[in-house]
């Protein structure tokens, strides 16, 4: 199989994912060939809600429809234009899934086939529902992945390499397992934004995106706001109240009075609207419904705590910097996990 063939099937499976949502082209209908895999993953969406009370139909047809759009032929070749795989160099590659939001270990698994390798998957109990659907559609109409994707729930077997991903509690202990094997080991990270008092309304809004998509549980929700002395936090509680149906959801409610609880009892200052909590921190990993923040006083002082800190952040938000407002949860292909390149590590095993 040829990397031009791997590339033709996955905008395939693009276009099958697209199915989903409101971004589907006319031209793109269900047949006969898709209607078994369409009506199969649509009811592995309402078990995934049903198993895992973090996910909502609403957040993972968003994923779906991510990965409609990231899977396109422009995309690929983009992503894969600096790479030279070896064909004859076939590795089995396991990947250890985190399961915090839908399909998070989706990059990982589409990078190992696209790569020429072979893939041992272990998916998260949290998120064990939509891959192996997806896959199938893949085997569907690419008989040749087959023997290439395999799913386990014991404890991995024969591999060659290794990608894991999970705190940075179990991220000691991949590091002792795998010791023996090429590895990406991924450890907790947390996103941060850099506010200046001059965003408009329509960048704060677009902020709420990065802050409150999937409910804050992603490496790439902002979990901390850096703000100027005396910042006036009014425009921004404006700006994000339309996210107040968060409050729908009893997981998001019952951590929402907890945190608060929990801090005022503490006697903390806080800032809250009646869905978010604000409190002043200088952490990362900030509780669900609560949202940190730092105060600078210039932006020499803001780079350098930055740059002490960097292999704890996985995206910077502001105007000044790589990731715009709104655009953590519309990843690219070649934005890696933690900044490491994972076609690179699969090009040289």
């Amino acid at each position: 199989m040829t990397i031009e063939e791997r590339k033709s099937y996955f905008v395939e499976v693009g276009k099958f994912l697209s199915l989903f949502g409101d971004n589907s082209s006319d031209s793109i209908k269900i047949t006969p060939q898709n209607e078994r895999f369409f009506n199969e993953l649509n009811d592995k969406i309402d078990q995934a809600i049903h198993y895992n009370g973090w996910f909502t139909r609403e957040n993972v047809i968003f994923s779906l429809q991510q990965w409609s759009k990231a899977l396109t032929p422009n995309n690929l070749e983009t992503w894969l234009k600096p790479y030279t795989f070896n064909q004859e160099k076939q590795k089995t590659v396991a990947i250890v899934m985190a399961g915090n939001i839908p399909l998070v270990g989706f990059h990982d698994f589409i990078s190992v086939l696209i790569s020429g390798h072979n893939v041992l998957v272990k998916q998260s109990s949290n998120d064990k529902q939509l891959l192996p659907v997806i896959a199938s559609f893949l085997i569907d109409i690419a008989p040749e992945f087959k023997n290439r994707i395999k799913f386990t729930e014991d404890k991995l077997g024969s591999f060659d390499a290794v990608i894991a991903t999970g705190s940075d509690n179990t991220a000691r202990y991949f590091e002792y397992y795998f010791k023996g094997k090429p590895s990406i080991i991924r450890k907790n990270r947390n996103s941060v934004a850099i506010l200046t008092g001059k965003e408009s309304t329509t960048e704060l809004e677009a902020l709420g995106e990065d802050i409150f998509r999937y409910f804050g549980l992603g490496c790439r929700n902002v979990s901390k706001l850096y703000v100027p002395e005396n910042y006036n936090f009014d425009d921004f509680f404006k700006a994000i109240y339309s996210w107040k149906n968060l409050l729908n959801s009893a997981k998001y409610t019952n951590n929402y009075d907890y945190n608060k609880a929990v801090y005022l009892m503490s006697e903390f200052k806080l800032l809250e609207n009646g869905f978010l909590i604000l409190k002043e921190d200088e952490g990362f990993g900030s509780p669900i419904a609560t949202l940190f923040y730092e105060k600078y006083q210039n932006k020499a002082q803001l780079q350098k705590n930055l740059k002490e800190h960097q292999d704890k952040l996985q995206c910077v938000v502001g105007n000044e910097t790589e990731v715009g407002f709104g655009q953590t949860q519309h990843p690219r292909l070649w934005e890696y996990a933690d900044g490491v390149d994972t076609l690179q590590f699969l090009e040289k095993i």
